[in-house]
């Protein structure tokens, strides 16, 4: 029997390790050919090393499935069109792009430096936009070409942190809620052309978050495996999900869920006099419901 993603072509920023790794093989397992983006840095975003893509690329032909290994800086624009045009080179055609690459230097924020705000927004907010650009527009020149909807796939990486917010990360939380709002209106850019954009806020015990969230139990072992999370990146990889996006998903060891977006609550007439907004916001605030808590569901 077929796989689901049989015969399409994927890339995966940051898919040398946890959950990256876990969409790589899921991917291949079920019919991709993959290109497997890592630059390989330390969690901080340091450093570089093909190794860790070069290892999922080789478990990935163990296995009889195709991969190349990348180790294009997703943040750097030519880079980032290096990797678009790789996948098509070797394998004659682009399908589907999942941001998932990412850093973390949290820090509260009376005490984070400017680098640091400016590493993590680079990382992940930048990460999503320059590769999402140059598919965008190779699968724009497609739809131009043949006149038919191409059946492209972008697939983005949000967090809890993000939609939710999580204290210490206000760069990781307004990079990943700045993702979510990039996928809502890419999505709704690209329809046109047959691409579909989503987003994932993952759970899942990694290097990025094996020291977050108390002692290592083996429940949170067992409810973090980043395989919790495959199943879903590679379900909206496929030609099946064709008419789902702007979506954010949860995925974890606990959790399929729909993140829904924010939504107009209380209202009241417009005045011009500040002086008169005192009752009339508290009004509205007792009617309005509280923000979410990190798990969507405990209010502040």
């Amino acid at each position: 029997m077929a796989g689901l993603c049989e015969g399409r072509v994927a890339i995966v920023t940051g898919g040398g390790r946890g959950i990256g790794r876990e969409y790589c093989l899921m991917l291949a397992e079920e019919g991709a050919k993959v290109v497997v983006n890592d630059l390989g840095g330390a969690r901080d975003g340091v450093g570089a090393d093909l190794g860790p893509a070069d290892e999922v690329v080789n478990e990935i032909k163990a296995m009889g499935g195709e991969a190349v290994a990348n180790g294009a800086d997703v943040s750097d624009w030519d880079q980032a069109k290096g990797m678009i045009d790789q996948a098509v080179q070797a394998f004659g055609k682009l399908d589907v792009l999942i941001n998932n690459a990412g850093i973390l230097r949290d820090r509260m924020l009376v005490n984070m430096t400017e680098a640091e705000w400016d590493a993590v927004i680079k990382v992940h907010l930048k990460g999503t936009f320059a590769p999402a650009h140059h598919a965008a527009a190779y699968w724009r020149d497609r739809n131009k070409a043949t006149g038919e909807l191409v059946g492209g796939r972008i697939i983005n990486t949000s967090s809890v942190s993000g939609i939710y917010g999580n204290i210490g990360q206000t760069n990781y939380g307004a990079a990943k809620m700045g993702i979510a709002g990039f996928t809502i209106i890419a999505a709704r850019e690209l329809r046109r052309y047959g691409v579909t954009v989503n987003a994932i806020a993952p759970g899942a015990l990694t290097r990025l978050t094996e020291d977050l969230g108390g002692p290592i139990t083996e429940e949170r072992k067992r409810s973090g495996d980043p395989k919790w999370v495959a199943p879903i990146a590679v379900w909206l990889a496929s030609e099946e999900s064709a008419e789902v996006t702007g979506r954010m998903f949860e995925a974890s060891g606990g959790t399929l869920a729909i993140a829904e977006g924010w939504h107009r609550g209380p209202t009241a007439e417009p005045v011009q006099d500040p002086n008169l907004l005192g009752p009339i916001v508290a009004e509205m605030m007792s009617k309005a419901r509280k923000n979410a808590g990190m798990n969507g569901q405990d209010l502040d």
